[in-house]
């Protein structure tokens, strides 16, 4: 029988504190910024494709692609997710018609605190925009950005107040040279005080989070049940901070145990929900 597949939240790079500040860089050029996200974001599709043509006797790439754009829209999930999943996830048992047999489904949990529209409680987009407007009101501040976890790799999924670049340079974090990479690898919350002087920033990330305006970072992990950041929350502020109270801090981390837990939720429901359907419609079970 068919394991349920781990989250693919993966490990995150470790972060040294002590790494001295590296000299000057010139920022990123667009193109380059625009070339690197493509091949992010195609990379994980290339290998679902390759894997869909192979498993189900596909006619073409084109096809296993129609086929897993068509999936993600349905159930409204990103396409690199619906991607990465397929592609982690444990392959179906032979001429099985079901991909995850007498698996137990549940409904999506309780998040208290988080102004998520009404009817819009299995919506990940609807979740996301209520979890950055929580955080962004604890914290006081106009400016924040929301970060899944995909095979120990983050991904920007939601923002408010940061300029192209900067969503741009951060569409992707995998190395261990921002507040939210730390807070990830050390499950923790993190402050940066300062941008311009804490040694966790390379250059370059230093350079993207002060032109967007903001000179201090409060990252706050999205963690399940067992403690596994599934994502990040971070809120940008345009002055120095002196830090955030402990009644701040508590929020948060119930913020983020919350949103972990209905994260958690999402991925073992909707997303292999969509896994099924795509096993479903690629027609393999029926053979």
């Amino acid at each position: 029988m068919t394991q349920l597949p781990e989250h693919p939240a993966g490990d995150f790079p470790a972060v040294d504190a002590a790494r001295s500040p590296e000299k000057e860089t010139q920022p990123w050029q667009q193109e380059d910024l625009d070339l690197r996200n493509r091949l992010y974001g195609h990379a994980g599709v290339a290998r679902a494709e390759d894997l869909l043509l192979k498993r189900y006797g596909l006619a073409s790439t084109e096809e296993a692609f129609a086929l897993l754009r068509s999936t993600s829209q349905q159930f409204n999930i990103k396409l690199s997710t619906l991607a990465d999943a397929v592609v982690r996830t444990p392959a179906p048992d032979q001429d099985s018609r079901l991909w995850f047999p007498n698996r137990a489904r549940y409904s999506a949990p309780r998040v208290p605190g988080l102004p998520v529209e009404h009817g819009s409680h299995s919506s990940q987009g609807a979740v996301l925009k209520a979890v950055l407007h929580r955080v962004l009101s604890i914290t006081q501040t106009p400016m924040g950005n929301v970060q899944l976890a995909e095979s120990g790799r983050l991904s920007l999924a939601r923002h408010t107040g940061l300029n192209k670049y900067f969503t741009d340079f951060f569409a992707f974090v995998d190395a261990p040279t921002t507040a939210c990479a730390q807070a990830a690898a050390e499950r923790r919350q993190v402050t940066v005080r300062d941008v311009a002087t804490e040694a966790v920033f390379d250059e370059d990330s230093r350079h993207a989070v002060l032109q967007a305006g903001s000179r201090a970072v409060h990252s706050v992990p999205l963690v399940d049940r067992k403690g596994v950041p599934l994502g990040m929350v971070s809120s940008h502020h345009e002055r120095p901070l002196a830090g955030l109270t402990h009644a701040q801090l508590a929020a948060l981390q119930q913020t983020g145990a919350d949103t972990g837990r209905w994260l958690s939720w999402h991925w073992y429901t909707i997303v292999l929900d969509a896994l099924e359907r795509l096993h479903f419609t690629a027609g393999g079970a029926l053979d």
